[in-house]
């Protein structure tokens, strides 16, 4: 078998909006939107850099359907740079860029070679004794077990299966084209290229199944280092290694305040917890979210003043780096027991709120308002998935902050 190698791709999201940076800062936002389309150009340059023989993409090269052709025209440019350089690029489609999604089209160059939505196809490349097998999604949501139907493996030949999954789950993606590793290990594949899951995962060894993540994280449960992956096979034995192409990056620090600290003590641990996120940005622009914890005397004060308190923090975090941007100050404070007014001599604040904890009542009423706001919010941010930019359970603290807050005198 010759030797070859190869770059597995998948979940490009080229066009996405990331609209709940929009909301927080439009130029931030920018940023990110930018970022994405320069990490699948950085992708490309690294693949004819390393001459490598193909070039994989496992689902979602868009993230929906095109509001004009320059999504089109990018992807049609970089793949046009691959065909230069005499390297064939083998896709399918996704569910966000599922047959039924993408409405619009632009003529791609004849080294782009897509799998069909109805069965499963097979490539054969003759030269390299490879065969690569594939199905792309019809429709956006695919919820039959794809993998079971692919075909038998070439004989003697090295057999790439191709495959836009949620395997058995993997939250918090929807649970499309399910099947388990032994369905996949069932077809006699050497390597499974995978899609769909945006967290990088070597899923299993025999045979090597593979989820490259995404090329750049788009929200804050994106964080981390984000790219592809380089597959070399030699004399029928396989190495990987991951190509990291995101040009900007999310990340989180979670810093635990305690009862003796001021506002200078406090924002001393903030520019040391940050520091370390400076130390590993590597010149990329960082949205960094902060989790504040613990019990404090200054909880109410900091709940009732969240925005000053929040430039504060961001401005601790400017002091570290020019390129750090605090996208979110999260606060998971707890005022002292003795700061908590029994305003009528019955009441116990503190007990009644961890009484309704959890509750999955309060969780269903406020993910109804939420609805009712998110049809009212301009530009289409009501159809994002977190509408309000957090989940119900963040929600849901939040006002339990602010409930506190009130219950010490501070609101």
């Amino acid at each position: 078998m010759p030797s070859f190698s190869f770059i597995h791709a998948a979940d490009l999201h080229l066009g996405s909006p990331f609209q709940g940076l929009a909301l927080k800062d439009a130029a931030v936002a920018a940023i990110f939107v930018e970022a994405s389309r320069k990490a699948f150009s950085t992708l490309v340059g690294l693949a004819i850099e390393k001459r490598v023989d193909f070039f994989v993409i496992a689902g979602d090269v868009y993230d929906g359907d095109w509001k004009d052709n320059k999504i089109g025209l990018f992807f049609n440019r970089e793949m046009a740079r691959l065909e230069r350089a005499g390297i064939p690029v083998y896709l399918l489609r996704g569910n966000h860029d599922a047959a039924s999604v993408i409405t619009k089209t632009i003529t791609l160059p004849a080294n782009v070679h897509e799998f069909p939505t109805g069965k499963p196809g097979s490539v054969k490349l003759d030269a390299l004794q490879v065969a690569l097998h594939g199905q792309g999604f019809a429709e956006r949501s695919a919820n039959d077990n794809l993998a079971l139907a692919y075909p038998a493996p070439v004989p003697g030949w090295f057999n790439i299966g191709i495959l836009h999954t949620s395997l058995t789950g993997r939250e918090p993606h929807a649970p499309y084209a399910p099947c388990s590793v032994d369905d996949l290990r069932s077809r006699g594949y050497d390597y499974w290229a995978l899609g769909h899951v945006h967290d990088y995962e070597v899923v299993a060894l025999d045979p090597l199944v593979i989820f490259p993540g995404n090329l750049q994280g788009r929200n804050i449960r994106e964080r981390g280092a984000k790219g592809a992956v380089l597959v070399r096979v030699e004399d029928g034995r396989i190495e990987h290694e991951r190509l990291i192409v995101d040009e900007a990056r999310f990340a989180q620090v979670d810093i635990v305040i305690g009862p003796d600290d001021d506002q200078a003590a406090i924002l001393r641990g903030v520019e040391q917890a940050v520091q370390p996120v400076a130390d590993d940005m590597a010149g990329r622009m960082t949205a960094l979210r902060i989790r504040l914890s613990g019990v404090t005397p200054l909880h109410g004060a900091i709940v009732a003043n969240r925005q000053q308190w929040r430039d504060e923090v961001e401005a601790a975090c400017h002091r570290v780096h020019e390129d750090i941007w605090l996208e979110k100050l999260e606060l998971r404070l707890e005022p002292p027991v003795a700061q908590i007014v029994d305003v009528d001599g019955a009441l116990d604040l503190r007990q009644l709120l961890a009484e309704h904890a959890g509750d999955a009542d309060i969780a269903v009423e406020a993910g109804r308002f939420i609805d009712e706001i998110a049809v009212r919010l301009p530009g289409g941010l009501g159809a994002a998935a977190q509408p309000l930019d957090d989940d119900v359970e963040a929600l849901i603290e939040e006002a339990r902050q602010l409930l506190l807050a009130r219950g010490q005198g501070a609101g």
